[in-house]
């Protein structure tokens, strides 16, 4: 079998970012959604207008979000647009909160935890996705980047209360009273384990997959790996950069590109990569990878193509 393409640029600028994207050949045409994470308020990492802007330009794309299911300063629409303005979105594109309008179901196929997927409604306006991520630990998937920007990414507020709960519940509400964190820091809410969490959000990533595949809306996959911290930028206390910039890999292979991500924290030497390795492994983040080339969302043998 053929080897998934992985492009990879060792500069992080707003210009390797489009050689990057451009190597890519996604063929990405009519309204592009460029789903990014526009960052909680206080946090870091997020992807700046200066690096991003001239690509997202470039395509004549659209910044699109949805509302976040914990209570930050993202989970409603309009102070979710006001975060987004205070970090610049606004500046280089328009932002669409995507379940401002509501929400759409997209049916999970033989999954184990979801039978649905919940995304924002806002989702059916576009012909094409560029999956624009930010490389980095994560405090209940281990790490984040394609997969996850995906998965919760996408997903409504209560898609992402649905996806956190495996299933059984789509309440924030619900979500935030149930879900407590074990002492090794693993989701747990008395009977739901962290490899359903890992789980789910995977199946979550195949429903959007079907649904552009199935509505020939092709869909292509950057990960910046940059400011890597072990918090997400949905945390308001994300901490600083624990290693060096990596780069940027792109891929048509979303699984392929988030393998890549993680390859180059294991082969790091840093301090700060190996605890991030210990926290990956602690969250069995790695299980997402295993579980979504299971699902056939991609390969996690890749060649990595230097532009």
């Amino acid at each position: 079998m053929e080897k998934s393409k992985v492009y990879f640029s060792k500069v992080i600028s707003s210009e390797s970012l489009i050689k990057v994207y451009k190597a890519l050949d996604a063929n990405l045409t009519g309204k592009i959604a460029v789903k990014v994470s526009t960052g909680e308020r206080g946090a870091k990492g997020y992807l700046k207008a200066d690096l991003i802007g001239p690509l997202v330009r470039d395509i004549k794309g659209t910044i699109v979000e949805c509302n976040t299911a914990y209570n930050g300063a993202r989970n409603t629409t309009a102070d979710h647009l006001e975060v987004a303005k205070e970090h610049d979105f606004t500046e280089f594109a328009d932002v669409d909160i995507m379940d401002a309008n509501g929400e759409m179901k997209l049916p999970v196929k033989n999954g184990r935890h979801l039978k649905y997927d919940l995304v924002g409604k806002n989702l059916e306006n576009y012909d094409s996705l560029l999956n624009l991520a930010h490389g980095k630990g994560h405090p209940m998937g281990g790490f984040g980047a394609n997969l996850k920007n995906q998965a919760i990414g996408l997903a409504s507020r209560n898609g992402k209360a649905y996806i956190h709960m495996c299933g059984d519940s789509e309440s924030p509400e619900e979500m935030i009273e149930r879900l407590t964190f074990e002492d090794d820091g693993r989701i747990h809410d008395g009977k739901t384990l962290q490899k359903d969490f890992i789980e789910s959000m995977a199946e979550a990533v195949m429903a959007v997959n079907d649904y552009l595949f199935e509505h020939h809306k092709p869909v292509a996959y950057i990960t910046v790996m940059n400011a890597i911290s072990l918090l997400c930028d949905c945390a308001a206390e994300q901490d600083d950069p624990i290693m060096c910039d990596l780069g940027i890999v792109a891929s048509l292979d979303p699984v392929a590109n988030d393998q890549a991500f993680v390859d180059f924290i294991w082969q790091s030497n840093e301090q700060g990569a190996a605890e991030l390795r210990r926290e990956i492994e602690r969250q069995e983040g790695m299980h997402i990878l295993e579980y979504a080339e299971e699902l056939g969302l991609g390969s996690r043998e890749y060649e990595l193509i230097e532009v």
